[in-house]
């Protein structure tokens, strides 16, 4: 019962992102079925997972497709109330609250499904297939502290491949990140950390303009430059910026300039790497940066770059180091909640071919334009309602620790002391709790009393949780 009531608290900040309180109503009964579903198959394991009536099903569907809610508004608020929840627990560099980003390729077949394209992905496994068919998404997440370790909480995520609905739309999937990072209206310091793919100008300079820094990786042919010197007599022409031209990689070869630290990269101890810092000219965004060389024992040579040069180089090191939390993130929304095992087919879809890539719809007729946008906001509801639902679990996890524990009911072989309950430990104590929460919930609780009326009790399902 405390768990389902911390949960609603915070389910009801997100309220001003829906026009009506139905919707309202429709969204929090979806949220928490992603939360306790036990299968991952679509829309109809929300109906199953709260033993729903079967007419329920098509409400869900029309929730989705619905413009009762706004999804950026939804993300806005969200961000809102995690940095509210987990103030203290934010993970920092400096003054700066760290955010990650990163994308992710999801396979989807269907042929009726708008922005599904071909898409090629690398991995340093053997496990994924060199190109797919699916939807390209990127997300942000909220880096935190837990106890001793760390996580990363998603907070908005969108599909920005595919579909071009204007011949003069040059927007890049860098613009798209960086436009949907700023509408997330954040209003302390940020700093992004992400992969190299990331360190570009499309994404620095829209950050600096706002406050925000950057911290990612370059690659290893990447060049910078010295400031030019002065010269005592003025040529004619623009005075020179641009100085003597560094290769970073061969900066490697000076083995006296680095120097040794025992290293900050989460989750290694007894380790010493070796680090050099050069403050150069970046071309691409024409200011000073700072680059970290760091020559690990084990996982080779890196080169970091920061734009805020007053963060010392080991906290950069440690701040980068914790970027594949994101990673692991993604592991739980696919695995766990099902963030993006959504299948809402356009019927009036025109077939394409099997090699084609985006959908070039600035020659289509207007209709079929918003067929296209209505399946688009159906997808993203869909993502930010899991993003959300991953996100409450693991404030619960971090707020509620011993209750997740004392209420998930299963049996772990190993339990690590220092680590918060995982999203699928949550969503058992949560499941356990989900009948009380509906028996004993007073009979004003609107959301108990919502679920309630809408119980199919010739099921299975229905009948357990209104015992």
């Amino acid at each position: 019962m405390r768990l389902w009531s911390v949960w609603w608290s915070c389910v009801e900040r997100l309220r001003p992102a829906f026009k009506r309180s139905r919707t309202f109503l429709w969204f929090a009964l979806a949220l928490a079925a992603v939360c306790v579903r036990p299968d991952l198959a679509g829309v109809t394991s929300l109906v199953r997972s709260l033993g729903l009536e079967p007419a329920c099903y098509g409400s869900l569907l029309r929730l989705f497709h619905s413009t009762g809610f706004d999804t950026q508004c939804l993300a806005r608020l969200w961000t809102r109330t995690a940095l509210a929840l987990l103030q203290r627990q934010a993970w920092r560099a400096g003054r700066h609250t760290v955010f990650l980003a990163d994308g992710i390729k999801i396979p989807k077949t269907g042929r009726k499904m708008p922005a599904v394209k071909k898409l090629h992905q690398e991995s340093e496994s053997n496990t994924k297939p060199e190109y797919i068919f699916g939807h390209s998404c990127q997300v942000i997440a909220l880096a935190v502290r837990a106890a001793r370790g760390c996580f990363a909480m998603p907070l908005a995520g969108g599909i920005h491949e595919g579909v071009v609905f204007s011949n003069r739309d040059r927007r890049t999937q860098l613009d798209k990140l960086a436009a949907m990072l700023l509408a997330l209206g954040v209003s302390t310091p940020g700093l992004l950390v992400a992969d190299a793919y990331y360190a570009s100008a499309k994404i620095i300079l829209p950050l600096l303009r706002t406050g925000w820094h950057l911290i990612t990786g370059v690659r290893s042919n990447a060049v910078a430059y010295r400031p030019a010197e002065e010269t005592a007599t003025r040529c004619r022409g623009r005075r020179r910026v641009y100085g003597e031209k560094v290769v970073l990689r061969a900066c490697f070869e000076e083995a006296e300039a680095f120097a040794d630290a025992p290293s900050p990269i989460y989750g290694e101890v007894g380790v010493v790497l070796r680090y050099r810092v050069l403050d150069l000219l970046w071309r691409p965004v024409g200011i000073a940066v700072r680059f970290v060389l760091v020559a690990h024992p084990t996982r080779g040579r890196k080169i970091l770059l920061s734009t805020d040069l007053s963060l010392a180089p080991l906290a950069i090191i440690e701040t980068y180091g914790i970027r594949f939390k994101i990673e692991v993130s993604f592991k739980q929304a696919i695995h766990t909640l099902g963030v993006y095992a959504y299948h809402f087919w356009m019927a009036p879809m025109k077939p394409r071919p099997r090699r084609s890539g985006n959908q070039h719809l600035h020659m289509e007729s207007e209709r079929y334009r918003n067929a296209v946008r209505r399946k688009l906001r159906a997808y993203h509801a869909h993502i930010q309602l899991g993003i959300v639902a991953q996100g409450l679990l693991q404030i619960l996890a971090v707020l509620e620790p011993v209750a997740v524990w004392r209420g998930h009911g299963s049996w772990l072989r190993t339990l690590r002391v220092g680590v918060p309950p995982s999203e699928r430990v949550v969503a058992l104590a949560l499941r356990n709790a989900l009948p009380q929460f509906l028996a004993d919930s007073p009979k004003n609780a609107t959301l108990a009393q919502f679920i309630r009326k809408r119980i199919d009790l010739g099921r299975a399902e229905g009948l357990k949780l209104a015992s």
